[in-house]
């Protein structure tokens, strides 16, 4: 059965949180593999977890390098993630005559698969507890300048110790705002190659519209596979595969890398994120999201080229949009500083709280300006990326090394010339246009006059600095001139540019270095003023985080860090606002009938391979496709497989309802649910849809 959701956001985000003051948060947390709440679990729900089990669904488990999650789910390196992890990947090897986002692409033999430039996935292999050696090496610090230098070369020894001893990537994790330390040991794999994803219309199916809603019909799937050495990786570990999948209220477990929360954030910073920071990225999401969708109403072609776009935007514009309404929600800020004050009365030291809203309120002056200028968001544009790279570099270069930013002192230096010949992926040249046109059109749109220059909050861009960027020319003729003209794709050009350092650089008049050039010393001192505040942020937090030991010991799982994460729950429906019973799952007949009832048009224009399927009655109509649990998820869990007790897997988050987008601050298990697809339905589709029984007899073996 299908229905419209109609109901007002911020009221169901307000009865949601009205009705959790009675009700235990049971299963809320993003835990740590070396710190599962394996005690709890058991007490909670009868399970014990072994170590064994852990271990084995920790090395199961992939993440990409950019974003989203994965796993291994065959002996010969077969991957499962979602159809929009992978979309960029898929969007990149399509073309004109192979267009694979549209027509879906499935491999049939391994000499079929397609090789996937520039996907690199990691696993995590151990952990390793590194918070005394960063407290010593930062101890002494005079100054908040002197313990971030400090931090930056603790990290990279640490690092650099680990690789050398193992051979594997490693990074240090900051955990509970600085107060632990951990240093992960990765395995990369870098021949990746594509195996199956459907038709968009399949694994985006209800698009925006039924984005962040339940219920759904989603086939969101796409399988890729690692090779080393040319052949298909044999990992130690892989999942095994559910049969029955997903039963109403069976205990759960997902194993993913959620990106970023915020739950131990103090009420302060919460209020600069409601006023400031999402207000502001929520303007930029709507701007670009109307600039692609104009673009691509043009022609189809058009719509191709910016498809992967603007699914972000869209996705990115969404989500956004719902935590913004739960931070505006005065139930949530109310138990925000409810919570806040019990802690503040157990702790002696208040000096924490004080520093950090100071610390927030002069950032917010400057946030505009950061994202703008250094982040970069007033240049959407790799080619004016590349170009600001190379001035900062051989601005860098000319400093003495003890002057240089951290990142390009030492051997650093060398990586960052390195990473000035890395490939980028840049757009068709009017597709770049668009972007940079529409980008410096919003720098100057959001910047306003004062006495000699233009203001971005706290910033003031002097008049020379402002006409340097835009160089006399509107926005558009600016990014035209700009991508026509430079010749930063050039290496012979970059090579001559960097051996002449700082006198060639003077000299250059390439409009794209031109630009950068203006950008450069604002961004510089912002990159300052970032450094110190999120200094800042790291002491004050790292104290009030050991306050929260000191006051209720370490019951709570830190903040998500787009590392692997743990989370543990049922399977499980929920009522609406109006009394309606949400039913756990949903069926493949369910998809095919949601097509219909509108009228088979876009976003609901399933593809036809499945009315093919039904009408030649080889489709899976009663097999299950959808479900819901209660896990503790977030936007970087896509791709996340959900396992059983036993390790085997029944199905694949795909993404949350709209109630789970606050997730991002507080936890609720009334009505915010994680959507998955279905063990069953996955296999089912793969072969009795898609005709692939060779691709459905391997999942899991």
């Amino acid at each position: 059965m299908t229905r419209t959701v109609k109901r007002a956001v911020s009221l169901a985000l307000f009865v949601a949180f009205a009705s959790l003051a009675s009700v235990s948060r049971a299963d809320e947390g993003m835990w740590l593999f070396n710190a599962a709440p394996i005690d709890k679990i058991k007490s909670d729900y009868g399970v014990e977890l072994s170590q064994e089990l852990l271990d084995h669904l920790q090395k199961s488990s992939l993440k990409f390098a950019n974003s989203g999650s994965a796993s291994f789910v065959s002996s010969k390196g077969l991957i499962m993630t979602n159809h929009h992890v992978g979309l960029s990947t898929v969007a990149s090897l399509s073309t004109k005559e192979k267009n694979y986002v549209q027509t879906g692409f499935k491999a049939n033999s391994y000499e079929e698969e397609l090789k996937c430039p520039g996907l690199k996935l990691v696993m995590l292999v151990k952990m390793e507890d590194v918070t005394d050696q960063v407290e010593a090496a930062t101890k002494d610090a005079q100054s908040l300048e002197e313990a971030d230098a400090a931090r930056a070369a603790i990290f990279k020894k640490l690092s650099d110790d680990g690789k050398k001893a193992s051979g594997l990537r490693c990074d240090v994790v900051t955990f509970y705002h600085g107060a632990k330390y951990q240093l992960y040991y990765y395995k990369e794999f870098t021949d990746v190659r594509l195996v199956f994803t459907p038709e968009e219309s399949v694994g985006f199916f209800g698009g925006d519209p039924d984005n962040f809603e339940y219920p759904r019909y989603n086939l969101d799937l796409t399988f890729f596979r690692a090779y080393e050495n040319d052949k298909p990786y044999e990992p130690e570990h892989f999942l095994k595969w559910s049969e029955a999948g997903a039963k109403d209220g069976e205990f759960t477990l997902v194993s993913g890398h959620p990106a970023r929360t915020n739950r131990l954030n103090t009420v302060a910073d919460l209020m600069y994120q409601r006023d400031v920071y999402y207000p502001h990225m929520m303007y930029k999401y709507h701007r670009r999201e109307v600039m692609f969708q104009v673009f691509g109403s043009r022609n189809e072609e058009n719509a191709r080229r910016v498809a992967t776009d603007l699914f972000k935007i869209q996705n990115s514009r969404k989500n956004r949009g719902g935590i913004l309404q739960g931070l505006q929600t005065p139930e949530l800020m109310q138990r925000k500083i409810d919570a806040e004050n019990e802690l503040r009365k157990q702790t002696a030291d208040q000096e924490p709280w004080v520093k950090l809203e100071n610390a927030v309120n002069e950032w917010a002056g400057y946030f505009v300006a950061y994202d703008l200028l250094e982040s970069g968001e007033a240049f959407y544009s790799p080619t004016v990326a590349r170009a600001r790279a190379l001035v900062r570099y051989i601005t860098e270069a000319a400093k003495p090394d003890a002057e240089r930013n951290s990142a390009y002192q030492g051997a650093a230096l060398e990586d960052r010339r390195k990473d000035l010949d890395s490939a980028i992926n840049a757009p068709d040249k009017d597709v770049e246009i668009l972007r940079l046109g529409d980008s410096l059109a919003m720098l100057y749109e959001l910047s306003r006059p004062v006495d000699g220059g233009r203001a971005l909050g706290d910033v003031t861009l002097c008049d020379d600095s402002f006409a340097a960027i835009f160089g006399g020319l509107s926005p558009k003729a600016r990014a035209t001139q700009i991508v026509m003209n430079t010749q930063i794709a050039d290496k012979a050009f970059r090579d001559a540019l960097v051996e002449g350092g700082l006198e060639k650089l003077a000299e250059c008049d390439d409009p794209a270095i031109k630009l950068a050039q203006a950008v450069e010393p604002y961004a510089s001192e912002l990159r300052e003023r970032a450094a110190k505040y999120e200094e800042t942020r790291r002491q004050e937090y790292a104290k009030i985080a050991k306050a929260r030991f000191a006051a209720y010991g370490e019951k709570d799982a830190p903040d998500a860090t787009f590392t692997l994460r743990l989370t543990y729950g049922k399977v499980c429906g929920y009522k609406e606002d109006d009394g309606t019973e949400i039913p756990f799952e949903t069926y493949i007949q369910g998809a095919l009938d949601h097509a219909r009832e509108h009228d088979r048009v876009d976003p609901y224009d399933l593809a036809q391979s499945w009315f093919d399927a039904e009408e030649d009655n080889r489709a899976p109509l009663a097999s299950p496709i959808n479900f819901v649990t209660n896990h503790d998820i977030i936007g970087g869990n896509s791709g996340s497989p959900c396992v059983n007790k036993d390790g085997e897997v029944v199905g694949l988050i795909f993404d949350g309802n709209i109630q789970s987008l606050v997730l991002n601050f507080i936890f609720d298990e009334v009505q915010a649910r994680a959507v998955l697809v279905h063990s069953k339905g996955i296999r089912d589709a793969v072969r009795d849809i898609y005709q692939m029984p060779q691709l459905a007899d391997e999942l899991g073996k």
